[in-house]
């Protein structure tokens, strides 16, 4: 018995049990449906329990997976700026991409364009500082879920710039939605668990192509560079990326990428969601002042010494050469 006719003796059998209220469905793309409860779920396989039996269904066979009380994973940060998921099961990005696609934005402005993701239903979004730096006039382009499962794109032009970060170059901005509905969120990663060799994938408008999605893997998750951490990565990214999320195969948010080695191959960065939840959570610290758009902290380097040469020695002499110890 070869795959395919085991996969739809299995949907004949679970559409003969009866399932509990509550259960999971999984679509198949040849129209049939199992209802069970999952017990496991990768990339690669999903594993449902329907009672009599446990079932293992290929990844490439599942058209959608509802599960039951799917939205009750989400949990909202203190904050009320993003939140963070439980259990979420792992899946390949062509399906995390249809519920995650119209979290991401465009940020257009005169003197470009960039990339984002909405984190608060209230229309809280994330972008990199570069991407709006010195500007004032934004817009967001959206794209809308309808009903028959279609995307609809639509441009935003109220936006605000709420907080900006020049230092981990994060930006913080509000959309008014057009028709006072919430909007879609991303989870944030709750846990600094990214690892070198795990799989990722960005989406952005590289280049001004929209809702471009790009895959690869974690290259280095911490990265030092200009006294940051950053997380390197394969996963190609190119202008118009920038300010856009850097996701897991939980459909979390991961990192912000904003920059690549210009003259190297696929070695791309991004900024670590630890990063993101701390400037959210302190966002007043960093908040926006239209008069002074440039407005932070700027440390200016320490008074030369009048002198050259080697310090003069401490009161206590423990900084005369032989001497071991402070005297007493």
């Amino acid at each position: 018995m070869n795959r395919t006719t085991v996969i739809a003796a299995a949907s004949a059998l679970a559409a003969v049990l009866s399932a509990p209220a509550s259960a999971d469905v999984v679509k198949l793309r040849s129209g049939a449906s199992i209802d069970g409860r999952i017990l496991k779920q990768t990339d690669r396989a999903v594993w449902v329990d329907i009672g009599a039996d446990v079932l293992q269904v290929d990844m490439e066979q599942v058209d959608s997976i509802d599960r039951a009380g799917a939205e009750a994973a989400l949990r909202p940060d203190a904050s009320q700026m993003f939140s963070t998921a439980k259990d979420l099961p792992t899946l390949p990005p062509k399906e995390l991409a249809k519920g995650l696609g119209p979290a991401v934005i465009k940020v257009s402005t005169p003197g470009g364009l960039g990339s984002g993701v909405i984190i608060s239903p209230d229309g809280f979004a994330i972008t990199n500082a570069h991407v709006i730096q010195g500007e004032r006039s934004l817009r967001a382009t959206i794209w809308v879920k309808q009903p028959d499962g279609s995307l609809k794109r639509t441009d935003i032009d109220d936006v605000e710039i709420e907080a900006v970060n020049n230092a981990l170059d994060l930006a913080l901005i509000k959309l008014k939605s057009p028709d006072g509905k919430p909007f879609p969120v991303a989870p944030v990663e709750a846990e600094d668990a990214i690892e070198a060799g795990q799989r990722v994938f960005a989406i952005g408008n590289p280049l001004g192509l929209e809702r471009t999605l790009t895959e690869g893997v974690v290259s280095v998750p911490a990265m030092q560079l200009d006294g940051r951490t950053y997380i390197q990565t394969d996963t190609p990214i190119n202008p118009g990326n920038s300010g856009g999320p850097l996701f897991n195969m939980r459909g979390e948010v991961v990192g912000i990428t904003n920059m690549k080695i210009t003259l190297g191959e696929n070695v791309g960065f991004a900024i670590p969601a630890r990063y993101v939840k701390d400037f959210v959570r302190h966002r007043e610290a960093f908040a926006f002042d239209k008069n002074n758009p440039n407005s932070g902290h700027f440390y200016h380097p320490a008074p030369p010494r009048p002198l050259p040469g080697a310090p003069s020695g401490l009161d206590d002499g423990s900084s005369r050469p032989g001497s071991d110890t402070p005297n007493k």
